[in-house]
């Protein structure tokens, strides 16, 4: 006697049954784990990136606050702050004091 589709369908046991539920559940878990995966890898980044552009702005300040420094340490503008504002004059060699050390 031939073997109909119908048939066919009805034959399956409940082992196999077990089984292809099981493997469905695995790959509805799996997807889960690949968005979850993606969705994190996506925070990351995200995080990345803000810490680059912080560290960028960061580092042109730290520039801006080297050139302030070199501005306020400049040998003409020590001078002229020596000169005007603490009445000091640049000493004469007649003025130059030599010290000996004590051997």
């Amino acid at each position: 006697m031939p073997v109909t589709p119908r048939q066919s369908v009805s034959s399956v046991t409940p082992a196999v049954l077990l089984l292809l539920a099981a493997l469905w559940l695995l790959a509805l878990v799996s997807g889960l784990g690949v968005v979850a995966s993606t969705h994190e890898v996506r925070k990351q980044v995200n995080t990345l990136e803000t810490l680059r552009r912080e560290a960028s702005q960061l580092e042109v300040e730290w520039g801006r606050y080297l050139l302030e420094q070199s501005t306020w340490a400049a040998y003409s503008r020590i001078e002229l702050i020596a000169t005007e504002k603490l009445d000091m004059i640049p000493i004469t060699v007649e003025q130059t004091v030599m010290v000996s050390a004590h051997d």
